[in-house]
């Protein structure tokens, strides 16, 4: 069952997958439209999951449930990693690849490799202060207050 993402309750359980490069108009809107027919269909043994999702800077797809009512199972959890590795293989991106970095480099958003980051880090061509992508935030909570931070308040920090 699929709601809006501003009626997700702030507990809500959130993924975050960030593509390696901006999607197209043409590729957001398809997106858009398949992201509504899974998340109206996804379910965990038998129970419909309250879900909601939204796609940021047209590279970040963030994909929340209220386990509220009926909670994530692993395999409502894999059948969603299936959908994203669907959507990876479909439009050439990658997803699902959780080490590597996106950061804001002004009004764009540069995606490196951890190895990258860290020599970026070391030449001082990011600082404490360049703003960070916390993919790791848990729940809607965190993600409204600490996905987009300052590197010294994210886990990147330690590279700085």
């Amino acid at each position: 069952m699929i709601t809006t993402f501003t009626e997700l309750p702030d507990s809500a359980r959130i993924w975050i997958y960030q593509s390696n490069r901006n999607f197209t108009e043409e590729e957001l809107k398809e997106i858009n439209d398949l992201l509504t027919q899974f998340l109206t269909e996804w379910t965990a043994h038998g129970a419909a999951l309250e879900a909601a999702f939204e796609i940021r800077y047209n590279r970040f797809i963030v994909i929340g449930l209220d386990q509220s009512n009926a909670a994530a199972s692993g395999c409502s959890i894999d059948t969603s990693v299936h959908f994203i590795q669907g959507l990876e293989k479909r439009y050439g991106v990658e997803l699902m690849d959780r080490m590597n970095v996106s950061f804001k480099q002004g009004d764009y958003i540069t995606y490196k490799s951890m190895s990258d980051f860290k020599k970026m880090a070391k030449s001082k061509a990011i600082s404490k202060n360049t703003i960070v992508f916390n993919n790791l935030v848990a729940n809607k909570q965190e993600y409204l207050e600490h996905w987009e931070v300052p590197a010294s308040e994210s886990w990147h920090g330690r590279f700085i």
